[in-house]
């Protein structure tokens, strides 16, 4: 009795051992090929939107710069992995994105405040020409980042 016991035993190790493998290698597969959704994408780009305007109007301008950047690596990112979307639609914020850009090395607000309405509805545009146009963005009008200091810091 014994003995069967560990006989049971050593074949579900055995038995195991292959599926774990098989397992371990779909896990790698699935993390080397990982795309995200486009869904993710553009809520990762939402929020970027939204800590660039208060960036911006905090007048951190080094904040502002780099969400900036952030924002354009999130849709060019999304143009490079949805064929579907029409890169007009992307490379038409290509402008108001530079003028946000222009704007903040200027340390200029009024022109902030204009690029980034700009860059906005060109955001609305490209949600409208893709059949989404039930999404609006618009300029922040609260600061839901309660963990964030947007104000720039003494240094």
């Amino acid at each position: 009795m014994k003995q069967s016991g560990w006989v049971a035993a050593l074949v579900l190790v055995c038995a195991s051992v292959p599926l774990a493998l098989a397992q371990q290698s779909l896990d790698t597969l699935s993390r080397d090929h990982y795309t995200p959704r486009l869904v993710s994408i553009m809520e990762t780009a939402q929020t970027r939107h939204a800590k660039l305007w208060f960036a911006g109007k905090a007048q951190n301008w080094e904040l502002a710069a780099y969400e900036v950047r952030q924002l354009e690596a999130s849709l060019a990112e999304a143009a490079v992995m949805y064929s579907g979307l029409p890169v007009s639609n992307i490379t038409t914020l290509a402008t108001p994105l530079q003028s946000a850009s222009d704007a903040i090395d200027a340390k200029d607000g009024g022109k902030f405040a204009k690029a980034f309405a700009e860059m906005t509805d060109g955001c609305n545009a490209c949600h409208r020409s893709m059949g989404r146009g039930f999404i609006v963005m618009r300029t922040p009008t609260e600061q839901p980042f309660g963990n964030q200091v947007f104000a720039p810091q003494k240094k």
